[in-house]
């Protein structure tokens, strides 16, 4: 079989559920866990295993882009990462702009994981101007009325809101404003953006409170 789908192939992104695409990065990891654990070549039942998932769930979700694995020797995981992020568009740097700088900011400035998966927050922009001018976590910082220059100057293709969210909306307008195709938002609230512009809500509390369901209906017996 081949390693994977010709990009010509291209599947179209409203044809594949979005649940397929987060699966699709949490084979991505446990690939890279695989090979850190010495193994040059998986299965689809390996793969699946840590994540909870059967084989056959990992086998639809990949049958979406094509053809993946050899007979007798299952996937290759360096070819399968490098198909994975193929399909997810990580197999090229992103450049990121970050606006809001304060606890949570910083410690997302902080984070090592992000430059490891092809993501380079490349600027930060605050309206607390003892934040800028400066350098944090090794990138500069702004004045948030910089921005759209900045933007251009930098080819910035993705932007990250990490303001409170009574500032949310304003800080994500100023980013569509400015170009950016792509919004992940920490903020606790949803934005309201055109329909070019893709977006991505991370709300901590939210996820917690779903964990909390899960934990106290096991405890319950329901």
């Amino acid at each position: 079989m081949s390693s994977g789908r010709r990009k010509s192939d291209s599947v179209d992104p409203k044809d594949v559920p979005k649940a397929v695409v987060s699966r699709l990065s949490l084979y991505l990891r446990e690939l890279h866990h695989l090979i850190a654990a010495g193994h040059a070549t998986t299965s689809s039942g390996r793969l699946g295993q840590q994540l909870g998932f059967s084989d056959a769930q990992v086998r639809r979700d990949l049958a979406y882009f094509g053809h993946f694995g050899q007979p007798g020797v299952g996937y290759r995981c360096d070819e399968l990462i490098g198909a994975i992020r193929g399909i997810l568009g990580t197999d090229r740097e992103w450049r990121v702009a970050m606006v809001g700088v304060g606890n949570l900011g910083q410690a997302l400035l902080g984070y090592r994981g992000f430059a490891s998966q092809g993501f380079k927050i490349v600027a930060a922009f605050d309206v607390d101007q003892s934040k800028t001018n400066r350098q944090l976590g090794g990138v500069p910082v702004f004045a948030l009325d910089d921005l759209a220059q900045v933007v251009q100057d930098q080819r910035i293709e993705l932007g990250l809101v990490a303001v409170p969210a009574s500032t949310a909306q304003l800080a994500a307008d100023r980013l569509v404003a400015a170009g950016v195709a792509g919004i992940l938002n920490f903020a606790p609230v949803t934005l309201n953006l055109p329909d070019h512009v893709s977006h991505v809500g991370v709300d901590l509390a939210t996820e917690l409170e779903q964990l909390c369901f899960s934990v106290a209906n096991r405890s319950s017996g329901t």
